[in-house]
């Protein structure tokens, strides 16, 4: 793997000791309020301050990548077995089953997934389980097509004729010797689903639709943290950078893991 995406690992890997760990370590509640101390600094019982209601950030921030990577790794993993089925199915079996599954992602591609994400929790309404089961529902489509195209790739391969003229049956043949060529591609499309979805579920919170208080997460963290952008700017900085290095951090481990995966990309 290269430099880059072995770099990315071992930050992943830290912030996941922090989400397990950290909490257990750090036993200061994230919904504890002291008024008295609202948006005080830095201190030793504090060490990243507090927000404006007396809440320890520090605590706020270690419970809240719980919530954000939670959501993240598991609407990933629901896009995944979705995306998987759909383009699986419509590669392997062709004709009017291809024509309909594929139209079908087509026509979901073609709608603002943001949006579509936005009507449907206001309609379901809100809570950790329901932005999963939408994100990862509303963003199967691009892993669809990669394993569309490489089943329809696969398939006409000359092992896969002759597994065919063994009598495999059509199950095993797409399960033991297609889908395993597509493991290189899914994991890319997999860490930049889990991108794609922490940076949804921090915008929804920050609209207000997503996680809701007092259960803390990195998006509405910073939803609160706006009204005090000036006074106390680091309420925003801290989660904001969090979101940031994550998103970072699991675009570069795709890079790393595709090229180490797939010896055509090496450079």
């Amino acid at each position: 793997m290269s430099r880059p995406g072995l770099a990315a690992l071992a930050v992943l890997a830290l912030i996941a000791v922090l989400a397990m760990v950290g909490p257990a370590l750090w036993t200061i509640a994230p919904e504890a309020t002291d008024p008295v101390h609202g948006l005080a600094g830095a201190s030793a019982a504090h060490p990243l301050g507090t927000d404006e209601l007396g809440r320890d950030v520090l605590s706020r921030l270690l419970w809240g990548s719980r919530v954000t990577l939670l959501v993240g790794v598991a609407a990933m993993i629901a896009a995944l077995l979705i995306g998987l089925a759909v383009g699986a199915v419509a590669g392997f079996k062709g004709g009017w089953v291809d024509a309909v599954l594929m139209r079908f992602t087509d026509g979901m591609l073609a709608i603002p997934a943001f949006f579509f994400i936005l009507v449907v929790i206001t309609v379901l309404g809100t809570g950790v389980g329901t932005l999963v089961l939408v994100i990862g529902a509303l963003s199967w489509m691009p892993v669809a097509r990669v394993v569309y195209g490489e089943t329809l790739r696969w398939k006409e391969a000359e092992f896969v004729l002759a597994a065919r003229s063994l009598g495999v049956p059509g199950g095993r043949l797409l399960a033991r010797h297609i889908l395993p060529q597509a493991i290189p591609s899914l994991v890319v499309s997999a860490t930049l689903g889990v991108a794609f979805a922490i940076l949804t579920e921090s915008a929804l919170s920050y609209l207000g639709l997503g996680v809701q208080p007092p259960l803390p997460s990195w998006g509405n963290m910073l939803q609160r943290a706006q009204q005090y952008v000036f006074t106390a700017p680091v309420l925003a900085i801290y989660p904001g950078v969090a979101i940031t290095v994550v998103v970072l951090a699991f675009n570069f481990l795709g890079d790393g893991l595709r090229d180490a995966l797939d010896p055509r990309r090496r450079r």
